[in-house]
């Protein structure tokens, strides 16, 4: 793989900094944006030609980053990254031009190799090309979850809106993710 920028979008900032230095620690030059004013910013100034996108983000989704950047830099490959993997957003991030759409935790290592194999013609190309899906404990998992961070971490809500006990959804938070 050439050296060509990439360009880190994620909020988190302890992510985004680490993965931007990772990714200059192994050769690529690397640049960060934390929202979708300052990726498309970055982007017109940089024309980088990879991006790695979360999906949530504040203010705007990760798919219409995905949308905004692949009209404005012809040519740049994104990869949607996120905590919160389902096939539906899979395959929309394919359909608005993400070459490839990984769950975090991902590291630099694991978003060069998904690059290499968009290089290489082997990335998702369609959607029909997803061949597992998660099993129901681990859609539910992530639903959870997903509900969790939308309440600010809050048990007892989250339990409200789950329509579940709070005790109930305590258990289910301290049993291990299941595997995909």
């Amino acid at each position: 793989m050439s050296s060509e920028t990439i360009l880190v979008v994620d909020d988190d900032d302890a992510f985004r900094n680490r993965l931007v230095r990772a990714f200059q620690d192994r050769g690529h030059p690397a640049a960060a944006a934390g929202s979708a004013e300052e990726a498309l910013q970055v982007a017109k100034q940089l024309d980088p030609k990879r991006a790695v996108i979360d999906l949530r983000l504040p203010n705007k989704s990760g798919l219409e980053i995905v949308a905004d950047l692949v009209a404005a830099v012809p040519g740049i490959h994104c990869i949607m990254l996120t905590g919160y993997g389902s096939i539906a957003t899979a395959t929309e991030a394919i359909r608005l031009g993400a070459v490839d759409y990984l769950t975090k935790p991902a590291d630099a290592d694991q978003i060069l190799a998904a690059f290499e194999r968009q290089v290489a013609g082997a990335a998702i190309k369609e959607p029909a090309q997803i061949t597992e899906a998660p099993s129901l404990e681990r859609v539910e998992w992530e639903h959870i979850q997903r509900v969790l961070s939308d309440t600010g971490g809050n048990v007892s809500q989250a339990a409200r809106v789950l329509g579940i006990h709070r005790r109930s959804l305590q258990r289910k938070l301290a049993r291990r993710p299941p595997h995909r």
